[in-house]
């Protein structure tokens, strides 16, 4: 039974893990109360299917990695709520419920290997992992495209040729203003962030039927896409909650590139380049 109300739990939490954003972002206060509704019940029903747990297997302390996962997890959500409590930290939730998210989805499947009810099914969560990972690498490509359009085009207004000399920054007179380029960094950045959360999301299940199951968090590949996403939520924080424009936000989305390179050099030494039962 304690397998329902994990489950109940981590559902909760992935709700308020996409309210958090708009929450935090655009200080959306209908946002804000869902977040706070919905990750508290996640905690409350986390809570009692925890002790569910410990109770039915006659023990104080958990035992294997699925049912640690789950308790850090339960120890994260908590000390949020508790910072939130005292301090109204709401932003803090942006890292601490999608965390607690990854943390809980994988104990809430059961604690024993997880097989895929027919290949049919697997390949099609391949398929979607795959497709979610490449269009959230493509937005940020194409985030910093339009961040080093927008620097090109800026030194090109700031320019003064020359009077009766013409200059080779009419070759791009083509560039559209500062203001479209900066909303097109944005919407590219705000569309591939749910799609990198859900490729990551969509990996941690298909990585439980290889032979490293649980310790999935080991593999440098999932350690670098984990960071990945980290440094895109810090960019995205950087970009919206902070009013990051023009250059520094084409400086910084040049090094969260730099970071999604890194992740596929880590892919190299990683043992999951291929899903699928070993």
């Amino acid at each position: 039974m304690y397998l329902l109300w994990l489950r109940v739990a981590a559902i909760l939490y992935a709700a308020a893990a996409v309210a958090v954003f708009p929450a935090v972002l655009y200080s959306n206060d209908r946002a804000r109360r869902y977040c706070v509704h919905l990750g508290g019940m996640g905690l409350f029903f986390h809570f009692v299917s925890v002790v569910e747990m410990l109770m039915q297997e006659h023990r104080w302390m958990p035992v294997g990695g699925r049912e640690i996962e789950s308790l850090l997890g339960f120890a994260v959500a908590g000390l949020f709520f508790l910072v939130w409590w005292f301090y109204d930290a709401i932003s803090l939730g942006i890292f601490a419920l999608p965390a607690t998210f990854f943390l809980v989805l994988i104990p809430a499947m059961g604690p024993g290997r997880y097989v895929f009810p027919s290949e049919g099914v697997r390949m099609s969560w391949l398929v979607a992992h795959i497709i979610a990972l490449l269009l959230a690498y493509a937005a940020l490509c194409f985030s910093l495209l339009a961040s080093v359009l927008y620097l090109v085009q800026e030194k090109r207004i700031k320019s003064k040729p020359r009077p009766g000399k013409r200059s080779w920054w009419v070759l791009i007179d083509w560039l559209p203003p500062l203001g479209t380029l900066e909303r097109i960094a944005d919407a590219t950045l705000e569309f591939g962030f749910p799609c990198m959360t859900v490729g990551l999301a969509l990996g941690a299940v298909l990585v439980q039927e290889t032979a490293v199951g649980s310790a999935y968090l080991l593999d440098p590949k999932i350690v670098a896409s984990f960071v990945c996403w980290v440094v895109y939520v810090v960019l995205l924080l950087m970009r919206r909650g902070a009013g990051l424009r023009g250059r520094k936000a084409a400086y910084v989305s040049g090094a969260v590139l730099v970071v999604l390179m890194a992740v596929w050099v880590a892919n190299l030494f990683s043992q999951l380049n291929r899903f699928g039962p070993k």
